[in-house]
């Protein structure tokens, strides 16, 4: 799962810096699982979700939305990592996206879904559904943490209210080989057949199995 040769952050400290981003994004992806994502708003409220299910997307890949060439919409692929790419399917459904790899490599990695540890007072009867499925899926997820296209191309850190932070030591073995599943990519026409999907197989929070 990834480059195990990178030093584990400090307690006083678990925000994923660009660094740490700075690989190819199959690296990326599986060492994503069971890091955090943080979303805070401007008055104050904050909401913390657990990558359960991610995609990487990279130079050559057929799938990738750089791929042929670098356009106002995918431009943000191209900079450096650290940086979120946030884009809308179907009209309807935004995607969130961590750019990864070097300066003008394009590559990336879409969080698939993410689970809550816990509720805020505030969020109680946001869904109908099971509080667990609420970020299941890249559409639901940016519903549940308000993430849109006015959040594309910002810096992943705390001054732009959206980051990511590594795993708590706790519950490593969640993430050990054995505990995460390593599959085909979902919904493309091309690129469909490449193993560059990775969850963690007993959340129930993975979109599909």
């Amino acid at each position: 799962m990834g480059d195990r040769s990178l030093p584990s952050p400090s307690s006083s400290s678990r925000l994923i810096e660009p660094a740490w981003l700075s690989r190819c994004s199959r690296q990326v992806a599986p060492d994503l699982l069971g890091c955090r994502i943080v979303r805070r708003w401007p008055d104050g409220r904050q909401l913390t979700g657990i990558i359960v299910e991610t995609e990487a997307y990279t130079v050559g890949d057929p799938a990738c939305h750089a791929y042929r060439r670098e356009t106002p919409r995918n431009r943000v692929m191209f900079g450096p990592a650290g940086y979120s790419y946030v884009y809308l399917i179907y009209g309807m459904y935004h995607c969130f996206n961590v750019v990864t790899d070097g300066d003008r490599v394009p590559s990336a990695v879409l969080v698939r879904a993410i689970e809550l540890d816990t509720i805020p007072p505030w969020l109680q009867g946001y869904r109908r559904e099971r509080s667990d499925r609420w970020g299941a899926g890249p559409g639901k997820l940016c519903q549940l943490l308000d993430i849109d296209r006015s959040l594309t191309a910002i810096p992943l850190a705390p001054q732009s209210g959206l980051w990511l932070e590594h795993r708590c030591p706790a519950g490593q073995d969640r993430f050990s080989p054995g505990a995460v599943t390593q599959t085909t990519r979902i919904g493309l026409t091309q690129g469909a057949d490449l193993p560059w999907r990775w969850y963690i197989t007993a959340s129930k929070s993975v979109s599909k199995r």
